[in-house]
């Protein structure tokens, strides 16, 4: 529902370097999360954008599971206040492991970030790991 599932990522990977070189080509990589009231109605539900550590925070102060959806290669969760249903999705070092894989795969340029200004501090970690950075 809010994620892009990664084999997706992929197609879109793919169908972009039939037009572009792939050292032109920098992935997009989402440093956010979604809170999404359930049900879900298309063009009627609206989610609330968090930051990734606070997906996490409201996991334990729920006392819900994250779970990690394979397919999406994602985490996520469900919990329930005030008698509404909440599924949050959201990105983690897993879920960042398969979008960094993608770049290494594809040769791509690098990647740039959506919302910078939440801090997800393992996020730049794994990304000094495996990546020059350039300011």
């Amino acid at each position: 529902m809010a994620v892009a599932p990664i084999n997706q990522v992929r197609k879109v990977v793919e169908y972009a370097l039939t037009e572009i070189p792939s050292e032109k080509i920098d992935l997009g990589i989402p440093n956010y999360g979604y809170d999404w009231p359930l049900p879900y109605e298309r063009g009627v539900t609206k989610a609330t954008t968090i930051g990734n550590v606070q997906a996490v925070r409201i996991a334990v102060e729920q006392g819900v599971e994250i779970k990690f959806d394979s397919l999406a290669e994602s985490p996520y969760f469900t919990y329930v206040e005030n008698g509404i249903s909440h599924e949050v999705w959201f990105e983690d070092v897993r879920s960042l492991q398969a979008k960094f894989n993608l770049i290494k795969e594809y040769s791509l340029r690098g990647c740039g970030y959506w919302q910078i200004m939440k801090w997800f501090r393992a996020n730049w970690v794994l990304l000094r790991n495996q990546f020059y950075i350039m300011k």
